[in-house]
């Protein structure tokens, strides 16, 4: 090869075998400075917190109209709607009270895996295999077409895997099986930022919950959390401790900690200052993959779908379960808390989605 190909940074002495080598002692160095931070185990904190009584929760409704799997749903912020969508196209809004279906809409393509409600409950936004984000405006006439009102917002290079609203319908936040998220104006449909930083598909999102917000964190098949600042693009926070694909992230309520979920069968709790993994929620008997994860209001409890049909609900300062929920008759594939807490949310491959009280 021509002599120009040959890099010029490269001081006296140094070659890319030495300079591996440095780096590879500064990581090491690093890890070391970082353990010595890490003086004791969130469950020894909490030895002393009294241990959560026993509380039965029970499937209070159940939704059924899907005719494939549930695959994403999320809540109005009125507490009682509830949109979801599937492996069949539909994406349905619910009345999760009355169990009614107040809207639906056939999407171009199955797969529908990733639905979101507007902060202001009049618009939900999709999608899936299609590589697109769109956003259907929903108006009080049942009767109304809403495929003729779509919106075509985010367009990635392969499938969209989850979509959030920022503090306002005019911005959604993307992820997807193209290795990015992105932020989009909903009005122009223009790309706003772009976040590279993931070596595989990113299948989760969300959103700091602080209202000034400016962070989220995504999860994917590189094992990899990233913390990303939305206004710079750049990925501020790294952990990859998780020995398969995460599958979700979810914040804790101060947002000062994330969860995970993964294909490890373990969801893992990442405290942010700390600048590192505090917990993991794991059991020898649980063998299968945890594929969403909710916090309750609080944020003492820990709510976890499972592949194997489960729902566990672990106690995220002992690090127990303190109860299995059972009901569904295949994978659990979303789980979400209502924004009042007094309930939550699962929905599932078995066609539908149930409310847990």
């Amino acid at each position: 090869r021509d002599a120009c190909a040959e890099p010029h940074q490269l001081s006296k002495g140094e070659t890319i075998h030495t300079l591996k080598t440095e780096s590879e002692t500064l990581k090491a160095k690093l890890e070391e400075e970082r353990a010595k931070l890490h003086d004791v185990e969130l469950h020894q904190v909490a030895e002393k917190i009294e241990a959560l009584g026993q509380f039965v929760m029970k499937t209070r409704r159940t939704l059924k109209g899907h005719g494939n799997k549930v695959l994403c749903m999320d809540w109005c912020r009125d507490k009682r709607r509830i949109v979801s969508s599937s492996q069949d196209g539909k994406v349905i809004v619910w009345d999760a009270y009355t169990t009614n279906k107040e809207h639906a809409v056939t999407m171009p393509c199955t797969w529908v895996m990733a639905c979101a409600y507007a902060p202001s409950g009049c618009a939900v936004a999709c999608g899936g295999l299609d590589n697109k984000c769109s956003v259907y405006p929903l108006s009080l006439d049942k009767n109304e077409n809403l495929a003729a009102k779509k919106k075509s917002v985010a367009m990635h290079t392969n499938y969209l895997s989850s979509c959030s609203f920022t503090n306002s319908d005019m911005q959604i936040l993307t992820s997807s099986g193209d290795g990015t998220c992105a932020l989009w104006d909903v009005e122009s449909g223009q790309l706003l930022q772009s976040f590279h930083g993931h070596s595989a598909d990113v299948l989760s999102l969300n959103l700091a919950p602080s209202e000034t917000g400016n962070t989220f964190v995504s999860g994917g098949c590189d094992k990899k959390a990233n913390v990303w600042d939305m206004r710079s693009g750049q990925n501020v926070q790294s952990f990859e401790t998780h020995e398969s694909d995460i599958n979700c992230v979810k914040y804790y309520p101060s947002g000062d900690a994330f969860a995970t979920g993964s294909d490890d069968a373990t969801c893992r709790l990442y405290d942010l200052r700390a600048d590192r993994e505090v917990a993991i929620y794991s059991k020898e008997s649980i063998i299968f993959g945890a594929s969403s994860v909710d916090f309750s209001l609080s944020g003492r409890l820990l709510f976890a779908g499972y592949n194997d049909y489960t729902i566990n609900v672990w106690d995220v300062l002992k690090g127990t379960r303190v109860a299995i929920l059972f009901g569904h008759e295949n994978r659990v594939s979303t789980v979400r808390v209502s924004p009042d807490g007094t309930a939550f949310c699962s929905g599932s491959w078995d066609s539908t989605l149930r409310i847990w009280a």
